[in-house]
């Protein structure tokens, strides 16, 4: 499959395009590409939970890990500072997955994510979970909706979304949200530095948007996939 390769409308000529079912080791798979970020996300599991501490006789539980290939930016950054925010990162994707993902399916069980960031050009974190969504519904794991992430600048009264690596630079007010689209239920919300009370409304809106339009072409990409792996079994889905 060549991927979807689309113009995200919120910001022409940025692109997005991705991929499932890159991994053939995972139970999921997943490399989403945002502009110049292009992240890949394996999933394994649901299997049984080989930490005790962890263990939930009610539920599953998630475990995260998301690293920075050390290729993936134009300068490398000490490793304590580098682990530290990588760890903020995972804990951030576990947490909002745990309010996606019906774990209650799946007892005494857990579920692995690998999220590794191949190329950087800002907006890691949204890219990041939009490809772990991808991942999970590749390997068959259950969820309440897509949980798509977007992020947005205040640039002279303007709101920008999908914010790059020069845009972030500028230090500016930097709103990151993840929603599960069909009921607009936020899931994360994180914002770096201030953002003036007055541009709150038009960047959540704007936001959610994006979220929205993002879902779209990721329902394309499995609708695609599907009607490719029933073409291989001779079966006609329902997309």
């Amino acid at each position: 499959s060549s991927g979807i390769n689309a113009e995200w409308p919120l910001r022409p000529g940025r692109k997005l395009k991705c991929e499932v079912g890159v991994a053939q080791d995972a139970d999921g798979s997943a490399i989403v590409e945002q502009g110049y970020t292009k992240v890949l996300v394996t999933v394994f599991g649901p299997h049984e939970c080989t930490n005790r501490n962890m263990r939930d006789n009610d539920r599953g539980v998630i475990a995260c890990s998301y690293n920075k290939a050390s290729f993936s930016a134009g300068t490398r950054m000490r490793k304590l500072v580098t682990d530290k925010k990588s760890t903020e990162v995972s804990v951030m994707i576990q947490n909002t997955f745990e309010a996606a993902v019906l774990l209650e399916k799946f007892p005494k069980s857990q579920i692995d994510i690998f999220v590794q960031v191949l190329q950087g050009d800002g907006g890691e974190r949204c890219v990041a979970i939009n490809a772990t969504t991808l991942a999970l519904i590749n390997s068959g794991i259950p969820m309440k909706d897509y949980v798509c992430a977007c992020a947005a600048t205040i640039y002279q009264d303007t709101a920008l979304m999908d914010i790059n690596q020069l845009e972030e630079s500028f230090r500016g007010p930097l709103f990151m949200l993840a929603v599960m689209p069909k009921t607009e239920q936020i899931v994360q919300l994180q914002l770096d530095n201030r953002l003036h009370n007055d541009h709150l409304d038009k960047v959540v809106k704007q936001t959610i948007q994006g979220c929205k339009d993002i879902q779209l072409l990721l329902d394309r990409k499995i609708k695609e996939r599907t009607v490719e792996a029933a073409a291989a079994y001779d079966i006609k889905p329902r997309v």
